[in-house]
């Protein structure tokens, strides 16, 4: 129980860091992605978010697992 609180806890983290980040990116990608897409500036905000987010946490869990490294030694 106590490992899955861990990777829980990291996974928070994870999360944490990338929602950070995708804020930051919203103050640069918004006014960009309106001017191109006029038609979507009702929805930039949340479309440009999920995104990034999604991106980032893919990205960071990833790095996050190549880091981590292969632990059993019964392969």
């Amino acid at each position: 129980m106590d490992q899955r609180i861990k990777i829980f806890g990291i996974i928070a983290i994870i999360g944490f860091i990338a929602g950070i980040i995708a804020s930051l990116a919203l103050k640069h990608l918004v006014p960009w992605l309106r001017e191109v897409l006029p038609s979507l500036s009702n929805f930039t905000d949340y479309l440009i978010a999920g995104i990034v987010g999604a991106i980032l946490a893919v990205i960071l869990i990833a790095v996050w697992v190549r880091i981590s490294g292969k632990q059993d030694n019964y392969y």
